[in-house]
């Protein structure tokens, strides 16, 4: 069980230092400014948690934040179009990049402060595989659902409309078959594996994985380089759109409420600029609450990120699922009460260690690792959950009971974290 507790300001990257003597001082400061008949004055900042100045004050204020052309960057845009982070003393530029290697790289080198990431990437980075191998820090989780899998229209002619009709198909012609994911250790890869694996499909040893960048499945796909693909939106509802593909099955049908995109950054920066970071939460965490607040903010929020400098693709295509208007291509419509969320109450933004814990053991399931690691050691290195903690009491953002939690996915088999290495070695399809 988790307790909330007061805000800290950490003073290394893997313990909080409290700072009672600054929150003592400055509640003796309010006290005696109420006296005084000013309280009205600083109030405000006071019930957001907009620490401003003193030991408390953001220690680097010009951030670029990297994101990939995807519906679930809109937290990271919002915080900066919106001037939320301004709010927190910091001024964010999101900083558009072409490839998740190409955010790996720049968070590494440091070329960018922090990023809108898949959640796997960073567990890679920090174990090793997949890139470089430095210490990453999760600061929190930016939505959870709001991804697909989508298949080619030359697939759907041929019979296959689902993971059961696609297993058919593959079992009768014995040819090739091209799947496409964003990144080898991200969460597109998992769920494409996942889903595969939960219809009796081995994505290694049945098929041909292949990683795209997400603004280029749909293109890919156009001239016949996959017969099918997993990403996130806009880009199934593209597909769509372009008549090239139809959606098998949305990743919350999958796992519903499942952990997506988180803001990253290195461990180094959290340790150099713990109250930065602080900051950063504490702005998204706001942007997200704006976003899941009404249809008319999700509305607006669609209208800003299809710009040519965000995500570049028509409004209503990034809309609909954003509202959780679904159609699959091949006339089936419904409203998806588990469509992406950004807030929830704060449940999509909370960076569980079992989130992180579950990569780690898709990652053993295919080889990416080749011995089982210290599963939870690893998670509580990464997830920072004490920096996460400050900015949810700066903004009011309610906390969960545990740092656990637990789930049922596709194929009815639990994940809830107690044994995570036999949880790993006990599926029958894996590497």
């Amino acid at each position: 069980m988790t307790e909330r507790k007061s805000p800290t300001s950490p003073a290394t990257a893997g313990h909080a230092t409290p700072l009672p003597a600054v929150r003592a001082g400055r509640r003796r400061a309010i006290t005696t400014l109420a006296g005084a008949g000013i309280m009205t004055l600083i109030d405000p900042m006071v019930r957001a948690g907009a620490w401003a100045a003193g030991s408390d004050a953001p220690e680097k204020t010009e951030l670029r934040i990297g994101f990939i052309p995807l519906t679930d960057c809109a937290s990271v845009v919002m915080a900066s179009t919106l001037g939320l982070d301004k709010k927190y003393g910091i001024k964010i530029t999101p900083s558009k990049e072409a490839s998740w290697a190409g955010v790996r790289d720049k968070l590494v080198n440091g070329d960018l402060d922090a990023a809108h990431v898949l959640y796997g990437l960073m567990y890679g980075v920090h174990l090793g595989i997949g890139g470089p191998k430095k210490d990453m820090a999760v600061l929190m989780s930016l939505n959870n659902n709001g991804q697909a899998i989508t298949l080619s229209n030359k697939l759907l002619e041929k019979g296959a409309r689902d993971g059961a009709s696609l297993k058919a198909l593959m079992d009768k012609e014995k040819r090739d078959y091209t799947f496409a994911q964003t990144f080898p250790t991200g969460t597109h890869a998992m769920w494409l594996y996942y889903w595969l694996a939960a219809h009796g499909i081995h994505p290694m040893k049945d098929a041909k994985v292949i990683t795209v960048p997400p603004p280029q499945m749909v293109a890919n796909m156009r001239v016949g380089n996959m017969d099918g693909f997993c990403v996130g939106e806009p880009w199934n509802a593209r597909a769509i759109a372009d008549k090239i593909g139809f959606t098998a099955t949305t990743t919350q049908a999958i796992w519903k409420d499942h952990p997506e995109k988180v803001l990253g950054t290195t461990a180094e920066f959290v340790q150099k600029y713990p109250n930065t970071a602080r900051a950063m939460v504490a702005a998204i965490l706001e942007a997200s609450k704006f976003i899941d607040a009404s249809a008319s903010n999700r509305r607006k929020t669609a209208e800003t990120i299809a710009a040519k400098s965000y995500v570049n693709t028509d409004m209503d295509i990034i809309l609909d699922r954003m509202l959780g208007r679904y159609s699959n291509g091949i006339g089936k419509t419904w409203d998806d009460p588990d469509a992406m969320h950004f807030y929830h109450d704060g449940q999509a933004n909370f960076p569980f260690l079992s989130d992180g814990m579950w990569f780690l053991t898709q990652h053993k399931r295919w080889g990416l690792l080749k011995s089982h690691p210290d599963y939870l050691g690893v998670a509580k290195q990464i997830n920072r959950i004490d920096i996460y903690k400050q900015a949810a009491a700066a903004t009011g953002t309610p906390l969960p009971k545990s740092d656990l939690r637990s789930a049922k996915l596709i194929d009815g088999v639990a994940w809830d974290a107690r044994n995570p290495a036999a949880y790993a070695d006990g599926f029958k399809i894996r590497s």
